[in-house]
């Protein structure tokens, strides 16, 4: 990474260039705005220093510096001048300058504000690359059909610039699949803001999310800002307050917006992503979100299933999460018996994956340090699937004749063992040590319904497929 030289005098940018090679130092060098813009549009630099007063160029040291900050924002620029004073350091500052030198320098204090901008600058961009890393590394565990419909519809969108609405319920990983988006695309290495719609205090929406200019802290970006280049991601983008809806439609229309407190128009570069577990149709129709914002933000419309739609997975993402919690908190690496899948695939998940997620920690924590986690260490579950303890010894049953509670509980007993498989009859008659065919007359004779998508409870009764049963 090299040092850009911007001054307008040859001597001078040229013995800045000399100073610092003698400190080791790539440097590059520019006689006015021209030649500067060029050479950041070429390669960003790991640093500017930049003279205030350009001669015979169209932009000043000011104008560039709002330039750099607005699209290379991490780029350290010290600003130089011959006719310094307060005024102008002041105004530097504000604009987002990292340091004001006036000439003629102390070279001793040159290449020391040089050293401590550098140092910023590659800190900088560790954190970018730490925080692309962290998204890169951002997992989709699962290979159930549900998982791998899901998968494929996020892979198209990757590499386009699309706006994408994520709906699901509540902790089906929505924040996962748009990160995954940001980390499969052109824009992953550069940032991937979360904005909370629900968290963020309405009268404090707009200042968050644009930021702000005060004479006593200067510019403070805003989270679009900080997004530039990158992606913004709207999380349960229905809680959004309505004043701050027509805001936001401005700028996705627009693509630029005015800090709280300021006039200049900032400008950005965005991919917006949203996400929504409310019924967004039936919210515009009361009232209580734009249906312009809406046709914006849903451009191609992503549902993310229920856990309750990727029984298949919950093995998989349960063994995920004790790795997971044994390398980043040190808890026990333990295994998970056939029981305890069995119970945790028949659990009814209302919280989904985050639930899932929140057990294991749970049981890792509390549980026994060796060993394979078994299914009484389940939250809930005294050793049975859970609502099926309660059917066989609710009051209910104790009044009905053996035949009629015996038919009652081979219901609810294969009802769970559907819904664990996902529906997939083949697998399930295996696992009840049936015969497919006397699986299928057995149900019948029950009453049970059941459709391939969602297991039992559906709407009618469906053969297995040979496709769904591969």
């Amino acid at each position: 990474m090299s040092i850009l030289i911007v001054d307008d005098e040859k001597d001078i940018r040229e013995l800045i260039g000399d100073i610092l090679k003698d400190e080791g130092y790539s440097v590059r060098l520019a006689g006015n705005s021209d030649e500067c813009i060029n050479e950041i549009n070429a390669e960003p630099p790991a640093l500017m220093i930049l003279d205030i007063w350009l001669k015979d160029s169209r932009m000043d040291g000011i104008d560039i510096l709002r330039t750099v900050k607005r699209d290379n924002p991490d780029v350290p620029v010290i600003i130089i001048s011959g006719h310094g004073n307060i005024e102008i350091a002041v105004a530097a500052i504000k604009q987002g300058a990292y340091d004001f030198i006036e000439k003629p320098f102390n070279i001793d204090q040159l290449t020391l504000v040089v050293a401590r901008a550098m140092e910023t600058s590659r800190l900088r961009r560790e954190n970018h690359e730490l925080r692309r890393r962290d998204v890169a590394s951002s997992e989709m565990i699962g290979s159930s059909p549900a998982f791998k419909a899901l998968k494929s519809q996020l892979e198209k969108v990757t590499k386009s610039n699309g706006r994408v609405m994520l709906t699901g319920q509540p902790g089906s990983g929505k924040e996962l699949a748009a990160r995954y988006i940001h980390a499969n695309s052109n824009r992953a290495a550069a940032p991937f803001v979360s904005v909370s719609s629900a968290t963020i205090e309405p009268e404090r929406m707009e200042e968050v999310l644009f930021g702000r200019e005060t004479p006593e802290r200067g510019v403070e970006p805003g989270l679009l800002e900080q997004a530039h280049g990158g992606v913004v991601y709207f999380d349960e983008v229905g809680d959004m307050p309505t004043g701050t809806q027509s805001k936001i439609l401005r700028v996705l229309t627009e693509q630029q917006f005015t800090r709280a407190g300021g006039t200049d128009k900032v400008r950005v570069d965005l991919r917006v992503i949203s996400s929504t577990s409310r019924d967004l149709p039936a919210e515009i129709r009361t009232g209580r979100f734009r249906q312009e914002l809406y046709d914006r933000l849903n451009v191609v419309p992503i549902p993310v299933p229920p856990l309750s739609e990727r029984r298949d997975d919950i093995p998989e993402l349960a063994r995920h999460f004790v790795d997971y919690f044994h390398r980043s908190q040190g808890l026990p690496a333990r295994n998970i018996s056939s029981d305890a899948e069995a119970m945790l695939q028949t659990m009814p998940w209302p919280g989904n994956v985050r639930q899932l997620r929140n057990m294991i920690e749970r049981v890792l924590i509390l549980g026994e340090n060796g060993g394979a986690i078994e299914a009484r260490e389940l939250p809930g579950a005294e050793g049975a699937p859970s609502g099926a303890e309660s059917m066989v010894l609710g009051g209910a049953v104790a009044t009905l004749p053996l035949r009629e509670a015996r038919e009652l509980f081979e219901r609810e007993y294969l009802l769970t063992q559907i819904n664990r498989f996902g529906g997939n009859i083949s697998r399930t008659a295996n696992f009840v040590g049936m015969e497919r065919s006397a699986l299928h007359r057995k149900l019948k004779s029950l009453g049970v319904v059941t459709s391939s998508k969602s297991g039992a409870r559906g709407a009618h009764f469906e053969d297995e497929t040979e496709e769904s049963e591969a």
